[in-house]
């Protein structure tokens, strides 16, 4: 496919870059606790330059931290912070690409333990799910000393080299809690109008050109759409950019939601693609500066398309390029079936949330560019790996990459194992593209595979290897139920592999991840389901975000929940349980799907020869999810 619209150069004012690939302001918690940059934030950058995005934007800086402090963010208040912010301009640079620096504050959206006091500053007195902490409403001078700091902190990130400054007026911070009438109640200059509310802004905007110059440029994001009622729409949204666009804005960021709507701002993969480019379109329609378009856009195709169909001038890429920084350039090598896929599961969003380094589930390397790099092994060693999941694809294919003699065994006809469980329920389609990914790369590596062949102890021995990783995976937990043994009892597992087919009235024992999408799957193909679950709540071990639209279609779908419930009986017409004050509930279906966990497949032994290595990854060595399974098939493969 040609990308010609994705390749070509756009101007963002005076600014020329080399393409329409912009990698957003994603978080990363890599800054270090006195909020400097990192050598991980270089080499992060640093790998998606060279990766080929035209325009990178480091995000959410704090321009101010008498009011707030924000573990593992970078700040941009005093001069000190210029010079390691500098180390990452320059190795973008080094790169032909530019990049931008979005600086932010929290107001409410920030917990009290990160406010000054305990009590957050907003626009007006509010409060923010899920903190919960009171903010007050700030002075009129500290509105005044807030506009110094931003202007203050462009200058300084103009110092540091930086080609753009784009200020975060959207997702609930501070600056769009003056936009928003959903928070800004003020009865002064800075609330009541449209006008009125955009004053905090105009003023960063005004202060800032005293100090960087009226070619400097300057970019601003916003929500398209906030969805929260009482919040910004599309419509407010439009007066807004064109009024920032008559204040000297060089370019419009559009993305979507605030903190009480959130999972719209991170869609999972349950969102179609591109699900939110209506709103990046609409302002594009207002405005005649550039205007980047966000919101699940995965693929280089894709993203040709929506440049083609002028839904927007740019194309940001967050998550897809966190999966595979080479995303641009494979797409210009036209090599799209090496493109690492991301599936929009999340756990990057997840990290960031907890605290923690931002990980990704298909990509070990990120956060550790250095770490993982295919060098050959001094000793190149007779390998097998046992089980075609993804912990075994991988490990097989780093472990040949870097020179090993392997072969990986999978009992089953297809590789794939638990991912093709996990492709079946609805709006997991991303999980195929992850599957075919791995394929690819197995088969590249020069692995030798051999399918529908079971591995045994003593088979493997027979070829005398020098390491064995053992990558078997998973089986189901049978719980201690009365009547577990019935005709109408089937598992998860066969329901989504399609081995089982169940009635029309069905009920499904665990209300976890597995047993939520089981429920969606039957629904779907019209069955009425029952989900019952021990806990007071369903989804724990889900993504968050995903969890909110699955809800939301069970909602409409008509699935029913019972939680805080615990199955004590199944018989041929259903099952009995007890809730959590002892008393019995009768539930009638006419399959009983069980999906309460799973455990370590103990059906392969693990007992070798002590000359031979021996190791176990993935669930193999403990049930978890595709992250686990992917990072452990890399980290043994570059030990060995």
């Amino acid at each position: 496919m040609s990308f010609t619209n994705l390749f070509k150069s756009v101007n963002i004012g005076r600014l020329s870059i080399k393409n329409r690939i912009v990698f957003p302001p994603m978080g990363t918690r890599f800054a270090d606790v006195s909020g400097q940059v990192t050598q991980r934030h270089i080499d992060h950058y640093g790998a998606r330059a060279k990766g080929g995005a035209g325009l990178l934007i480091v995000p959410w800086v704090l321009v101010e931290t008498q009011m707030e402090r924000k573990t593992g963010r970078l700040r941009l208040d005093s001069d000190e912070y210029i010079r390691g912010l500098n180390e990452i301009v320059e190795t973008v640079h080094s790169y032909d690409a530019k990049i931008a620096i979005q600086l932010s504050q929290g107001g409410r959206a920030i917990s009290a333990s990160e406010a000054l006091n305990g009590v957050p500053v907003s626009s007006s007195v509010a409060s923010c799910r899920p903190y919960n902490t009171p903010a007050r409403a700030l002075t009129l001078s500290e509105i005044d000393h807030l506009v110094e700091a931003f202007a203050l902190a462009s200058y300084r990130a103009k110092v540091a080299g930086f080609d753009a400054v784009e200020y975060h007026a959207a997702s609930g911070y501070l600056i769009s809690q003056f936009l928003s009438p959903f928070v800004n109640k003020r009865t002064d200059k800075y609330g009541g109008s449209a006008e009125k509310r955009l004053t905090f802004l105009y003023e960063i905007i005004e202060r800032t050109r005293e100090k960087v110059g009226h070619n400097y440029p300057l970019m601003v994001r916003i929500s398209g759409d906030e969805f929260v009622d009482g919040g910004l729409t599309l419509d407010d949204n439009k007066f807004i950019a064109q009024r920032l666009e008559e204040a000297g804005i060089n370019c419009i960021d559009v993305t979507m939601g605030i903190v009480e709507s959130y999972h719209k701002a991170m869609p999972p993969m349950s969102v179609p693609r591109a699900a939110y480019i209506h709103l990046a379109k609409g302002i594009k329609e207002s405005v005649s500066v550039p205007v980047i378009g966000v919101g699940r856009i995965n693929s280089p195709d894709l993203a040709e398309r929506l440049l083609e169909e002028e839904k927007a001038d740019m194309i940001a890429m967050g998550r897809a390029l966190l999966a595979d920084p080479e995303l641009p350039n494979k797409a210009k090598r036209s090599e799209l079936e090496d493109i690492n896929p991301c599936i929009y599961c999340n756990r990057c969003e997840m990290a960031t949330s907890d605290n923690v380094h931002v990980r990704c589930t298909v990509n070990p390397n990120l956060g550790r560019e250095r770490q993982y790099i295919i060098e050959p092994t001094r000793k190149p060693r007779r390998t097998i790996v046992v089980g075609g999941g993804p912990a075994g694809m991988v490990a097989a294919t780093q472990a040949a990459l870097r020179g090993n003699d392997v072969t990986l065994f999978e009992k089953q006809t297809k590789l794939g194992g638990q991912l093709v469980l996990a492709a079946a329920p609805p709006f997991k389609e991303e999980i195929c593209l992850l599957i075919d990914y791995l394929e690819t790369q197995l088969r590249k590596s020069g692995a030798k595979v051999i399918l529908g062949e079971e591995a045994t102890n003593q088979s493997l021995i027979k070829l005398q290897p020098e390491v064995v990783i053992i990558a078997t995976g998973a089986q189901q937990i049978i719980p201690k139920i009365d009547g577990i043994d019935k005709l109408n009892v089937v598992y998860a597992w066969d329901v989504l592999r399609g081995d089982v087919k169940t009635g029309n009235k069905v009920i499904v024992i665990g209300g976890g991840m597995v047993g939520l999408e089981t429920a969606e799957y039957l629904a779907e193909k019209g069955c009425d389901v029952q989900v019952i679950e021990m806990l007071p709540e369903v989804g724990q071990d889900m993504e968050p975000f995903s969890k909110i639209f699955l809800l939301e279609r069970f909602k409409e779908m008509g699935v029913n929940i019972t939680t805080s419930c615990m199955v004590s009986t199944i018989n041929d017409t259903g099952v009995e349980a007890i809730d959590n004050e002892w008393r019995k509930h009768i539930f009638e279906a006419e399959n009983v799907v069980i999906a309460v966990g799973s455990k370590v497949n103990e059906n392969f032994s693990t007992s070798f020869p002590k000359e031979i290595k021996v190791y176990s990854i993935g669930d193999s060595k403990k049930p978890r999810k595709i992250l686990e399974a992917i990072h452990e098939g890399t980290q043994i493969a570059h030990r060995i």
